[in-house]
């Protein structure tokens, strides 16, 4: 799912993602769309869709990622958040119902639980009160979500609410909390807490310590995750949905993914290169475009090498998941997924 934190896909249209990127869901995130535009407006415009001009799906993430990571003075109680907005400093205000208050009136066809991501490292006590009230959270999510959603969407219908494993880095409190969920019967499920300045083989922990509890007839979402390789490794391991930044941060900094690996435009060997990024690949950068010229947009700081690559770079994501999901279906993920590591080169 292409990340438009704050109803956009940095620097690319939305029908760019529909008919290039060929993306189905794009995310968008309840703290971020908050406190700018603010709901007031995209309540007006008709909802988030109406606004951004996206008539496919919409995640969006429950903020208690950015109250943990961006918010200054935070303090947490059983009601909610109380902290300090990376805006202004004003003191805002976040619970379960609050967030997915939020969640319905922007729009949302799956919203997420509103959860505390505990930071890595944690020890062991912090990391067990942290989940049981994220679990306590989860529970009043579920009453709200099942009471009221429905009279504040912008259109008919019903949305799904998605509950996020937490746990840390601990194997017995992430099976506790992937139960709880279970138990409170949520439409998917996400592991949330990775990609928090763990190692990666901690990640890889994470997600084997909680799959195995999640129901397989249920999606699973792994949370701002990941490089291509990663995406492999959790696919194997049963997640079914991903969003990540990197495509289009990669693509700020000059860097392509391609099948062999990330590539960096900057260097001054692509000066005089003929060839495209990929040379079978379908996006509108490859088509067109040799290194020379991206080189020498990057170089010059030209709006448009970034916009290049940051729509190959998304094609290549979407583009990635889909040769994946075919190799699942073809029952042949195993050699799939040895060919993919076999030519695959991290820089």
């Amino acid at each position: 799912m292409p990340v438009g934190t704050q109803g956009t896909v940095k620097s690319v249209s939305p029908h760019e993602l529909r008919e290039e990127v060929e993306a189905r869901v794009l995310l968008g995130n309840t703290y971020h769309l908050f406190l700018r535009p603010g709901l007031e407006v995209i309540q007006r415009m008709g909802g988030l869709h109406r606004f951004m001009a996206w008539d496919r799906a919409i995640l969006t993430d429950s903020g208690g990622y950015q109250v943990f990571s961006l918010a200054k003075l935070r303090q947490i109680q059983e009601a909610g958040v109380t902290f300090q907005n990376h805006l202004n400093g004003a003191e805002t205000f976040l619970s379960p119902e609050v967030s997915l208050e939020i969640q319905a009136t922007l729009g949302a066809d799956i919203a997420m639980a509103f959860d505390e991501c505990p930071p890595y490292p944690c020890e062991r006590g912090y990391a067990e009160e942290s989940l049981a009230l994220t679990t306590r959270w989860a529970g009043r999510c579920r009453e709200w979500h099942a009471a009221s959603h429905r009279s504040h969407l912008p259109w008919e219908g019903r949305q799904w609410l998605f509950g996020i494993v937490q746990g840390s880095v601990y194997a017995d409190l992430r099976e506790r909390a992937a139960r709880s969920l279970v138990d409170l019967d949520f439409d998917g499920y996400a592991v949330g807490g990775v990609s928090v300045g763990e190692p990666e083989e901690e990640m890889m922990r994470a997600v084997e310590h909680s799959v195995p509890f999640l129901p397989k007839t249920r999606p699973r979402y792994a949370m701002g995750l990941g490089t291509p390789p990663q995406m492999v490794e959790m696919i194997a391991r049963g997640i079914d949905l991903f969003d990540c930044v990197l495509p289009t941060r990669y693509a700020r900094h000059g860097t392509a993914f391609t099948a062999d690996g990330p590539l960096n435009l900057k260097n001054a060997k692509h000066r005089l290169d003929e060839t495209p990024v990929q040379a079978d690949c379908a996006c509108p950068c490859c088509r067109e475009f040799s290194r020379a010229y991206l080189h020498h947009l990057i170089k010059s700081g030209e709006i448009l090498g970034l916009r290049l690559l940051s729509l190959h770079n998304l094609h290549f994501y979407v583009a990635l998941t889909e040769r994946a999901r075919q190799a699942v279906l073809d029952n042949r993920f195993g050699d799939f997924r040895k060919e993919f590591h076999e030519r695959y080169r991290a820089a």
